[in-house]
């Protein structure tokens, strides 16, 4: 379970690239503590890297709890300075917190901003891919 505060941007991408990276073999998903609109920013930057997540929906931590939803990892997203705000989910889940500037806080041009978040995305993808390998070789 990826979660930030809004799924609306770094959960959203660590998701997908969960979903690349380890999709054979992990079920994951994305949720948020108020759960906003998708960052029409990390729509875009995901659409460069192939992957479409135009038709996704925002999603509640309270909803996959409420659900009985149980994890065996739990990676919190938030910046450091949110993360008071961050989520969390009860459970005898492994708890991960990997912490990634806010994209909705970016200020600038449009270029300017998708600069930012393909930062943001990249430092997403690399860690998403280590942690997906160290799995492999764990054989989990």
């Amino acid at each position: 379970l990826c979660l930030c505060v809004h799924n609306s941007a770094r959960s959203q991408m660590a998701e997908a690239y969960f979903r690349k990276f380890g999709g054979d073999f992990l079920e994951v998903e994305s949720a948020g503590l108020e759960p906003g609109v998708l960052n029409p920013f990390v729509v875009r930057a995901l659409r460069e890297d192939g992957i479409d997540i135009s038709g996704r929906k925002t999603q509640g931590v309270f909803d996959l709890f409420k659900a009985g939803r149980t994890y065996r990892y739990v990676v919190t997203v938030c910046s450091k300075e949110a993360a008071e705000r961050c989520p969390i989910f009860p459970g005898r889940s492994e708890k991960l917190h990997w912490p990634f500037a806010d994209p909705s806080t970016f200020a600038g041009t449009d270029e300017e901003k998708m600069v930012q978040v393909r930062g943001v995305r990249d430092a997403i993808r690399e860690k998403v891919r280590g942690f997906v390998e160290e799995l492999r070789a764990k054989g989990a």
